[in-house]
């Protein structure tokens, strides 16, 4: 007996939360999904851009290096995931051995197999959204070289039955619909089908919640409606119409006898601000990639945006390259042959003409203000007197600041020396007494300033007068030598 040891009960008591934390650690939320995960990772297949799409030639108009996890797919979850999930919420060891409980201290409430189930299952949708959200923002458009080719991507994404876009929809389609209930993958890829090819309205899109609804909504929204029946009014099917009527409308240029002169008439009826089935596309694209939200910009841009920018570009470079050619021969060259050898553009003696400069330089009717008002009035727009380029309705054209700053330069001069139209600027002048001098005359274009040391005030002159004796002349009356 009097080897016994003395029980040291807070050493217990240490020992015994010690051991329930690591136990609770063990059968921790975070420990319990790990294990779940690492029974499923490799069951399945990762799956590449390539196998959402099909048999389609996806090459031609997206690219990434990317893959989905196989264990983030439909399959994977309905066929391993969800009874994994299963099997980890029956095994989990949340009852504490009795040699770890006592009446002063007991382990944490268990959660409840339910609680448990339910926040696993969270835990893996949202992993599940987040790996196809990377994927999809991913995506890159292939670059098209000719307007040509951009009228081939056009052809392949609008053709619903060879389109790699509509197969990676059907694609989507299915997968967001990953855990509603009722629903097998058999029968969400006839539904898929079913949406784009069938001639009823029904919506393509269950309105069984899931767990992925938040997410895949705004994507699967487009698919609801063959003519933008929607909630949002936009609709896929809508947006492939209208790409099938650009293309067409591109190969009319592509086709015609002078293709060029085409490109030129089509970007100059932008350029004056009239909108064609191509911009109004664009914009419709815009609202679609909007309308999906910021978790989906990526995928937006790529997708419903950057095809139609791309076959505008290729209208719009050789548009802008005639454009150029077109100022330099309407007003540079014609400029420089006029106004290139005189004062004040050069020192030299003579000046130059003000009444020609007028025909350039008149805030209504000159010819750089007609030139921008009748070329350029969609993309260009005068604020005050300051010319600026349209930042919403830019078209994609862009501006050299240097002939942003000339013009504005050029603009500031002619609403001082032109405001009324004319060749000509108005000026005040006030004489001022002069030791020895008794009267001064200033002579400016047949207007006359006369001061006899009288008290000063400011007369007003108009240079060029209308007068047919211009020029300028100063004389005065000394109180020695006279005039």
């Amino acid at each position: 007996p009097g080897w016994r040891l003395p029980a040291d009960e807070a050493l217990v008591s240490q020992a015994r939360t010690l051991l329930i934390r690591l136990t609770g650690m063990r059968n921790s939320e975070s420990t319990l999904y790990q294990k779940m995960l690492a029974q499923v990772a490799n069951q399945y297949a990762d799956m590449r851009l390539a196998d959402m799409t099909g048999d389609t030639d996806v090459s031609r108009l997206f690219t990434t290096d990317a893959v989905i996890p196989g264990m983030f797919t439909r399959q994977a979850w309905e066929q391993a995931v969800q009874p994994a999930i299963e099997k980890v919420v029956a095994a989990r060891r949340d009852e504490m051995d009795w040699v770890l409980s006592d009446t002063r201290q007991s382990a944490a409430q268990p959660v409840s197999a339910e609680a448990l189930r339910a926040r696993l299952t969270e835990r893996y949708f949202a992993d599940f959204s987040g790996v196809w959200l990377e994927f999809l923002n991913g995506l890159r458009w292939q670059k098209a070289e000719t307007l040509s080719e951009a009228i081939d991507q056009l052809i392949l994404v609008a053709d619903v039955r060879q389109s790699p876009l509509v197969a990676l929809m059907n694609t989507l389609s299915v997968q967001g619909r990953t855990g509603q209930s009722g629903n097998s993958l058999p029968d969400s890829l006839v539904k898929s089908a079913q949406a784009l090819f069938n001639g009823d309205e029904r919506p393509a899109i269950d309105r069984r919640g899931g767990p992925l609804d938040a997410t895949f909504g705004p994507v699967l929204a487009l698919m609801a409606g063959r003519d933008g029946g929607g909630q949002s009014g936009l609709s896929l099917q809508t947006w492939l119409t209208r790409v099938t009527q650009v293309r067409l409308r591109l190969q009319q240029i592509t086709n015609a006898t002078d293709p060029q002169a085409m490109t030129r008439q089509l970007a100059q009826t932008v350029f004056q601000g009239k909108a064609i089935d191509l911009t109004e596309i664009r914009d419709y694209g815009s609202l679609i990639a909007a309308g999906l939200g910021q978790e989906w910009s990526g995928f937006g841009q790529t997708v419903f945006v950057r095809p139609m920018e791309q076959a505008w570009q290729q209208v719009l470079t050789p548009a802008a390259e005639s454009l150029n050619a077109r100022w330099r021969s309407a007003v540079v060259e014609e400029w420089n042959s006029a106004f290139g050898g005189r004062y004040p553009f050069r020192n030299v003696s003579s000046d130059v003409s003000l009444p020609l400069l007028a025909k350039y330089l008149n805030g209504d009717s000159g010819r750089i203000t007609r030139f921008l008002q009748t070329r350029l009035n969609g993309v260009l727009h005068k604020e005050g007197s300051r010319w600026t380029a349209d930042s919403i309705n830019g078209q994609g054209l862009t501006f050299n600041p240097e002939f942003m700053r000339a013009i504005n330069t050029l603009s500031h001069i002619a609403d001082v020396a032109f405001a009324d139209g004319g060749a000509g600027l108005h000026f005040e002048l006030r004489p001022g007494t002069a030791a020895g001098v008794m009267q001064t005359d200033l002579m400016i274009d047949g207007q006359k300033l006369s001061y006899m040391n009288q008290m000063p005030v400011w007369k007003r002159f108009r240079w060029p007068a209308d007068t047919e004796a211009p020029g300028a002349s100063l004389s005065w009356i000394s109180t020695e030598a006279g005039t």
